[in-house]
């Protein structure tokens, strides 16, 4: 992992929820969205905005170049909102997912920030898109507190050189969807602009928020399901202590313990522990059957393997 760099962090309601609180953030949470409903979304209400993850594929990024004579694809720019609205250019690999959390947490009023967020934004008040990216950028908490949430990386091979992106990698991008002002706003730090999608109050914003995503989604390759959506909502805990939701507290009590075991284990690099497993096996089976013992393991393993190999290919 590089300590200097923006690592990738996985696209998870625990993950995000930790990190914003880890920010200083209160009374605010993530869940991820099973399906995309209007119903679904006005469940957890009060619904502060969504983040939508997708695959960043060729096709796109061709359609983002023409950009259909100087407009997006859908919706319209609005050059004038970055300076009413928190909006941010990305300005740095990996950093979107983040980017994406803090375009919904800084346009919402009723969102307590915490003091470092409070500060970033009155910092960046009145600064364009560019200048926002590049702050963010090199904040050097916001970048530690999203690293510490990325998977370790034990094995990097630096001997490669880098090369273009094609549809067969696995590349994604975080963008926010957000009713600011009676507007629903398409916040995308590869954009050149905040994108606007028609009035919306926030009653509005699950049944506008339904359709535009369906118009995006319809413009990928039928069968195509990698997309994740996840919501911006007030602390379920905190809703449900207050009507005595007894049984429903304690589910999403649960929840958050499951949320906190699973970040643990994402921190961890299991490969030391793995590689002294690998040796103890070894050594034990050596000491039992000798090294001619062993050898006649590895070759019944192999033979196991290529007979289901064949299988595989008489099957097709």
């Amino acid at each position: 992992m590089s300590s200097s760099g923006w690592n990738t962090i996985e696209s998870d309601a625990g993950v995000f929820t930790e990190l914003i609180e880890t920010l200083g953030v209160k009374s605010v949470q993530f869940d991820e969205l099973l399906s995309l409903d209007p119903s679904s979304l006005s469940a957890l209400a009060p619904l502060y905005g969504v983040i939508f993850l997708f695959k960043w594929t060729q096709s796109v990024i061709a359609q983002q170049a023409d950009g259909n004579g100087g407009k997006p694809v859908d919706g319209e720019y609005a050059p004038d909102a970055e300076y009413e609205i928190f909006f941010a250019r990305q300005k740095i690999q990996n950093a979107c997912a983040t980017q994406a959390i803090l375009s919904v947490l800084m346009n919402r009023g009723e969102v307590k920030l915490g003091s470092a967020l409070s500060e970033f934004k009155d910092f960046t008040t009145g600064f364009d898109g560019e200048l926002r990216g590049e702050t963010i950028s090199n904040s050097d908490l916001i970048r530690t507190t999203h690293n510490s949430f990325s998977r370790p990386t034990p094995f990097v091979d630096e001997s490669q050189a880098p090369r273009a992106a094609t549809d067969d990698d696995d590349l994604y991008h975080f963008i926010a969807y957000v009713p600011i002002n009676g507007t629903l706003y398409e916040l995308d730090g590869l954009q050149p602009y905040p994108i606007t999608h028609g009035a919306c109050s926030d009653d509005e914003f699950p049944d506008k928020l339904t359709e535009v995503l369906y118009r995006r989604i319809g413009r990928y390759p039928e069968g195509e399901v990698r997309f994740n959506l996840l919501a911006v909502c007030a602390d379920r805990r905190e809703l449900l202590a207050e009507v005595g939701d007894v049984e429903g507290l304690s589910r999403e009590n649960e929840k958050r313990e499951e949320w906190k075991r699973e970040n643990i284990l994402r921190r961890e690099n299991f490969v030391g522990l793995i590689a002294e497993m690998l040796k103890y096996v070894v050594a034990d089976t050596v000491e039992k059957k000798g090294e001619e013992g062993f050898e006649g393991i590895i070759d019944e393993a192999k033979k196991k393997s290529m007979q289901r190999y064949e299988a595989m290919q008489r099957r097709r």
